[in-house]
């Protein structure tokens, strides 16, 4: 599942696309979610485009060492845990029911390793609380970790401050500063005031054209 050590992957380059949504650093169940999003003329930006892109990411989250290259299994993984917290949120946002069968899967996700430090002896040392990623298992550490932030912020204290971005087609997900927040970003909330602003101007032409 992952190629560790001597195997050089290609530098992630954070995409162009909007600086990251209020939330997203502390997040990584929201940061995970933008890694993909649709910018005005329909281009779709995906961070985990390839294994590349999707190690770079969880390199630049300290999700996992500097010295892991996932493969295209592993990236798909994350890919597919992306869209369930997708769905999750998304039915968050609306106040609807959790799918049941992505609700499932992001409980396999929390479980399938202990996410907490086992209890070891070491010899001369005695008990301690050690942290385990097995090579094989550095993925699903990482997964674990961001289900886990996913089941923390649904029902948590910053649970009613989920939101997702109104300035349409962007969707990112964040979480609310202030209660009159709609954009996940200043360059956003420029677009929409400029599209609504041109929208008053072509207003006011057709009004003084029925005019004369």
């Amino acid at each position: 599942m992952l190629t560790v050590n001597n195997f050089r992957y290609h530098e992630h380059v954070p995409s162009p696309a909007l600086p990251p949504a209020p939330g997203t650093d502390d997040h990584a169940s929201l940061a995970l979610v933008d890694t993909v999003v649709v910018l005005p003329g329909g281009h779709r930006v995906d961070d985990l485009g390839d294994p590349g892109a999707a190690t770079g990411w969880l390199i630049e989250r300290g999700l996992v060492s500097d010295d892991v290259m996932l493969l295209e299994h592993c990236q798909g993984k994350l890919t597919s845990l992306r869209q369930d917290l997708r769905t999750l949120f998304d039915r968050f946002v609306e106040g609807e029911d959790p799918d049941p069968s992505a609700l499932d899967r992001i409980n396999a996700a929390i479980t399938t390793v202990p996410a907490a430090p086992l209890l070891h002896h070491v010899p001369g040392r005695g008990l301690q609380r050690v942290q385990q990623h097995p090579v094989t298992k550095l993925v699903e550490y990482a997964m674990a970790h961001i289900a886990e932030d996913a089941a923390e912020l649904v029902t948590g204290p910053l649970a009613g401050s989920i939101a997702r971005c109104e300035a349409l087609p962007c969707d990112r997900l964040m979480i609310r500063t202030h209660a009159r927040r709609r954009w996940c970003s200043v360059r956003c909330g420029d677009r929409v005031r400029a599209a609504r602003s041109y929208s008053r101007g072509r207003q006011s032409e057709d009004a003084e054209a029925e005019r004369t």
